[in-house]
């Protein structure tokens, strides 16, 4: 399922929008992120906080303009929640793997019920009462802004948050990391792996990176560490996930642990049988 953007296209009014910070169905990681702001007052400054839930226990206001989601969607009243904050939110900028595409919380959507079972037994139709299949905010919502990832990085969400404060329309970016790769001159983990085989003169054990599909534009920071994408931002609009696969199976890996490895971040796309856009 596509990550819907809905750009009002005018900057927010009054001078000092009012915004609320919600969490769903997540870890709270990216709320945590946001604390990590280095100019966090400076950012503060240019906004009216009327409600952060990870640092409250203060009531929703009635009133705001811009609202700011982490989470997945998995119950009747993350749905009810979202379309009440849609009528009040002139902008809703969703945050963070779990809001953008389902994250790791999708992983539950195939064979829900056995999933909750397994974890509630008896008390499941109690407990996890109203529950429905995980799934991203834009499944039930227009969203404005997405700053993707897992965690979010604290520098996109400034960039994000000062474009939505312009009304400036936010450009998705469609193409993988891959291609953000060879233009900052990043090594290849399987242009490694090659070189390593011919070196030893045997196969080494490699590490499946996700940046042949994976939506680009976090400055390929795993890579330039020394670590394999691991697929956090959702799979690419032009991924071509056919041939990522075949290039997979030629490098003598198993597709199915590629897959696997897609799931994490990115289930709810790929059990919908589509290419998360």
């Amino acid at each position: 399922m596509s990550a819907a953007i809905h750009n009002h296209g005018s900057s927010l009014k009054p001078a000092y929008p009012r915004a609320i910070v919600l969490s769903l169905a997540s870890d709270f990681g990216c709320q945590l992120q946001l604390s990590n702001i280095a100019d966090l007052l400076d950012v503060l400054g240019t906004i009216k906080l009327e409600y952060w839930q990870l640092m409250s226990s203060a009531v929703l206001p009635a009133d705001y303009d811009i609202a700011i989601i982490e989470g997945a969607v998995t119950t009747q009243d993350h749905i009810e929640l979202l379309q009440q904050v849609r009528t009040v939110a002139q902008t809703i900028i969703a945050i963070g793997s779990c809001a953008i595409t389902g994250g790791v919380p999708a992983l539950a959507a195939q064979d829900l019920g056995k999933h909750v079972q397994a974890v509630y037994s008896d008390d499941a139709d109690r407990v996890a009462a109203g529950r429905v299949r995980p799934a991203p905010i834009s499944n039930y919502v227009a969203v404005d802004y997405l700053v993707a990832g897992c965690p979010i990085d604290p520098r996109e969400f400034v960039t994000v948050l000062q474009g939505a404060l312009l009304g400036v329309r936010q450009r998705q970016q469609r193409e993988p990391l891959c291609a953000q790769c060879k233009t900052m001159e990043a090594p290849c983990f399987y242009s490694i792996r090659a070189a390593q085989d011919i070196a030893d003169g045997m196969a080494t054990p490699q590490a499946l990176c996700l940046g042949l599909v994976t939506r680009t534009g976090c400055g390929a920071l795993c890579i330039t560490r020394g670590r394999p994408c691991t697929g956090c931002r959702g799979i690419a609009a032009d991924a071509n996930l056919s041939s990522a696969r075949t290039f997979i199976a030629n490098e003598g890996l198993d597709v199915d642990d590629f897959d696997d490895a897609l799931r994490i971040y990115s289930s709810h796309a790929l059990d919908d049988g589509g290419e998360e856009q």
